[in-house]
């Protein structure tokens, strides 16, 4: 890792491939998220997206366990809910990263910690972790994301079922319905992640940002303007200097050498 910053109760460890790994550090609370660690996770975003060296983010918590979600303690002790003004719950649900962001998660992602994982890109879990929407259970809801987002990944039912239930979800039913895109041994969820990472950060960065937006975006076009839309998107990559190199290269059978242009 080439640089590490510490930003309270979030790390973040830099490294050479323009990959920014960030780290919920509150292993004592099983990584449960307050409104300081939301408020270090949406400002800490904001400065990557705007980053043009940093083209993957890797989000995963220390000490064995992905997020336990909100801090209940701090929520009965005094009402404190983790929301950003900017990017909402837990820093980041409302408002995703421009930048491609991977949640690798070991151990618990369970309420809002799922809900953090559903707001991420891509999903990458050891064998034995857990997953679950369990506010039912407490009397509350998955607001955070949950009741929006789970019903959109797998069929109605099935997320109709885990959300009244607040059943726990192990990595290999989320894996068999598509909610995660590769598991690991435990231990090593960032490992796998980081080479996802990889294999992403060596795409040309317009390119990648440009069809995360699409892929995003597209699910509210009407279809006889969803070409229109994409065409305002895409067409700026198809002019780049980026592109160009991506053709030279080709040619030349070589790596290219990505400016952001």
């Amino acid at each position: 890792m080439s640089t590490t910053e510490a930003v309270k109760s979030l790390t973040v460890d830099r490294l050479a491939n323009g990959v920014a790994v960030l780290t919920i550090n509150r292993p004592e609370a099983r990584n449960a998220v307050d409104l300081a660690t939301a408020r270090a996770i949406s400002s800490t975003l904001d400065t990557l997206d705007d980053d043009p060296n940093c083209r993957v983010i890797v989000l995963t918590g220390a000490g064995g366990h992905f997020s336990a979600g909100m801090d209940l303690k701090a929520f009965r002790a005094t009402g404190e809910r983790p929301v950003d003004e900017k990017r909402g719950p837990f820093g980041l649900v409302r408002m995703p990263p421009t930048t491609p962001i991977i949640a690798a998660v070991e151990g618990a992602a369970v309420g809002g910690g799922f809900e953090i994982a559903l707001s991420c890109d891509l999903i990458v879990a050891a064998e034995d972790s857990v997953f679950g929407l369990p506010e039912v259970q407490r009397g509350l809801t998955a607001a955070g994301g949950g009741l929006l987002r789970l019903p959109s990944r797998i069929p109605y039912h099935l997320a109709m079922e885990a959300v009244l239930t607040g059943r726990r979800l192990t990595a290999a039913w989320c894996a068999e319905h598509g909610l995660i895109n590769r598991t690991a041994a435990s231990g090593r969820a960032l490992d796998a992640a980081l080479a996802l990472a990889e294999e992403i950060s060596g795409n040309g960065p317009l390119a990648v940002q440009a069809s995360k937006k699409v892929i995003i975006e597209s699910g509210n076009w009407a279809i006889d303007e969803a070409f229109e839309r994409q065409e305002a998107i895409v067409d700026p990559v198809r002019h780049s200097a980026d592109a160009r190199e991506g053709a030279t290269a080709f040619a030349e059978k070589r790596q290219p050498v990505w400016t952001g242009c």
